[in-house]
C-alpha cells in the first residue's frame, strides 16, 4: 500500500480537526507542524514537530528532504508570512497545497466597526481621551498600544504578555476560547468596557465579542486581514478533507 506523506501547517481548531480526520486513514502519514507561540498547546492527535523551517527555503529544504505527497496550509488567518512561505515552497519543490480560508465576519445592523490596517493603527483611532479598552488580538502584538498609555486596557491571551505593557493600567486575563456570547456581554459590562479591539479571526469561537459589543452599542475597531496567496482552498474542515480525500483517490474510484 502506498503512504502519502501530508504535512499540515497548524496552530488552529480546525488544524487539529483536519489533523483527525486525515489520520482515520491508513494510507496518510499525516504531520501538525505548531510554529512555536503557544506555551501549552492542546494535544493533537498526530506527530507533531514545533518550530519555524527557516522561511520558504528551509520549508522547501523539508518537503524535500521528508518527501512530503502533499502541504496544507491552516494556519491563522493573520499568519500572512508562513502563508507566503508555504505557496513559495510549494511552488518551488512542485509540492500540490491545499488551504483553509476561513471567512471572515461581515459587520450587520448594529455594530459599530471602525477598520484599520494594523495594530499602529487601532492604537490611534482610539483617540485622545481616556477609555476603556478591550484588547482581544493576543499576546504577539499587545505592544502597539504602549503608544496609548492614556487608556485601560484589559488584555486576553492563551499565554502571559511577557514583558508587561509599560502603560499605567492593564489587567490580563489568560484564557483559551470558545467564548460564548453571555459570557463575553458579562466580561464586557463587569470592566465598563467602551471599546473592543479585536482581529476578524472569523469562525464562531471568538464571535462572542462582537455579538456582545453589538447588544451593548461598543465599538469594535476591526484590524483588517493581511492579502494570503491565491491557492486551492476550502472554507470549512469537511470541504478540506473532501479535497484531501479526493486528490489521493485512485484514478479508477474517480470515475475517469
Amino acid at each position: 500500500m502506498t503512504t502519502y506523506r501530508i504535512l499540515i501547517l497548524g496552530g488552529t481548531t480546525e488544524a487539529r480537526q483536519l489533523a483527525g480526520k486525515l489520520a482515520r486513514r491508513a494510507d496518510f502519514s499525516v504531520t501538525l507542524s505548531l510554529a512555536g507561540r503557544t506555551e501549552s498547546p492542546v494535544a493533537q492527535g498526530v506527530p507533531v514537530r514545533v518550530g519555524g523551517f527557516g522561511g520558504a527555503d528551509g520549508l522547501a529544504n523539508y518537503l524535500r528532504d521528508e518527501q512530503v505527497d502533499l502541504l496544507i496550509d491552516t494556519t491563522h488567518p493573520y499568519a500572512a508570512r508562513i502563508s507566503a512561505n508555504a505557496a513559495e515552497a510549494a511552488t518551488k519543490t512542485g509540492v500540490p497545497i491545499l488551504a483553509l480560508r476561513r471567512p471572515g465576519w461581515e459587520p450587520v445592523a448594529g455594530d459599530r466597526w471602525t477598520l484599520v490596517d494594523n495594530v499602529t493603527e487601532a492604537a490611534k483611532v482610539l483617540g485622545g481621551a481616556p477609555r476603556r479598552v478591550f484588547l482581544a488580538i493576543g499576546r504577539q502584538e499587545a505592544g502597539a498600544f504602549e503608544a496609548a498609555p492614556q487608556h485601560s486596557y484589559l488584555i486576553r491571551s492563551v499565554d502571559p504578555v511577557e514583558p508587561k505593557l509599560a502603560v499605567p493600567d492593564a489587567l490580563y486575563l489568560l484564557a483559551r476560547g470558545p467564548f460564548p456570547e453571555a459570557d463575553e456581554r458579562a466580561l464586557l459590562e463587569k470592566y465598563g468596557i467602551d471599546a473592543i479591539v479585536s482581529k476578524n479571526s472569523g469562525g464562531e469561537a471568538t464571535y462572542g465579542k462582537i455579538a456582545a459589543g453589538r447588544a451593548l452599542g461598543i465599538e469594535v475597531v476591526m484590524i483588517r486581514r493581511p492579502p494570503l496567496p491565491d491557492v486551492p482552498s476550502a472554507e470549512i474542515v469537511d470541504a478540506l478533507a473532501a479535497k484531501v480525500d479526493h486528490f489521493f483517490d485512485p484514478v479508477a474510484e474517480r470515475g475517469v
